[in-house]
């Protein structure tokens, strides 16, 4: 949601520190990087308990993030490789963070409950994976309520306010839930769409047809000028 009403505003804001950045030397790649290092150590502060420690670096984490895509941009390195580590790179953040969260509650509270971080992962990943194969098809599957920086900012609020943990994530784990089913009917829609009709072989061929006929027609007319002279 959040991606899809802002996403092009933040990118133009981001695009003048993108290109002093590059001036620095800093790669695209090295910001991803960054990133998933910052995400490492945020995962470990939470689940050791440190949880307004978690939350800043959860915050330094998304920095870098933000940032990578300007710096791409700026340099003319953007590419599909580049995109496609800083997609892997999401996924395994989002996983060590989640991870730390279900170490920290195996810690203060035990049972089932652990379980929770790990089905707001396991849906995450459904949506994430719903847009890869969306597009792969020719398809847009981006939208819905609970995006990637929407659960990035639900699990910062719950880790500064640790009684609201856990109700964060249920009512993530629900509204994660809630994109899915959007997603999948937004691709369900457009992929029974009728698809365009190819073009008649009629149509095809006829150019070969009608220089067929203007050939004869001009062999015609040769054969009887050459008779009446």
């Amino acid at each position: 949601m959040l991606d899809g009403r802002w996403k092009t505003d933040i990118e133009r804001r981001l695009r003048p520190v993108g290109s002093d950045l590059s001036r620095t030397g800093i790669s695209a790649d090295h910001l991803t990087v960054l990133g998933l290092v910052m995400a490492v150590a945020a995962a470990v502060a939470i689940g050791n308990g440190a949880l307004r420690a978690g939350v800043l670096l959860l915050a330094a984490s998304a920095l870098p993030d933000a940032l990578d895509g300007a710096v791409a941009k700026a340099t003319g390195t953007a590419s599909p490789r580049g995109s496609f580590f800083d997609s892997v790179a999401d996924r395994v953040s989002d996983s060590l963070l989640l991870g730390g969260v279900a170490w920290y509650l195996s810690g203060i509270d035990g049972g089932r409950i652990v379980l929770l971080p790990f089905a707001v992962l396991a849906v995450s990943t459904l949506i994430s994976y719903q847009r890869a194969k969306a597009e792969s098809l020719g398809f847009d599957a981006r939208g819905g309520v609970m995006e990637r920086a929407e659960r990035i900012v639900a699990l910062g609020l719950g880790l500064l306010f640790e009684w609201a943990l856990i109700p964060v994530l249920w009512i993530m784990l629900v509204l994660t839930t809630f994109t899915a089913v959007q997603r999948f009917a937004k691709v369900w829609r457009q992929a029974g769409a009728p698809l365009p009709a190819p073009p008649p072989r009629a149509t095809r061929w006829g150019g070969r047809r009608t220089a067929r006929s203007r050939d004869r027609t001009w062999r015609h007319r040769t054969r009887s000028r050459r008779r009446s002279h």
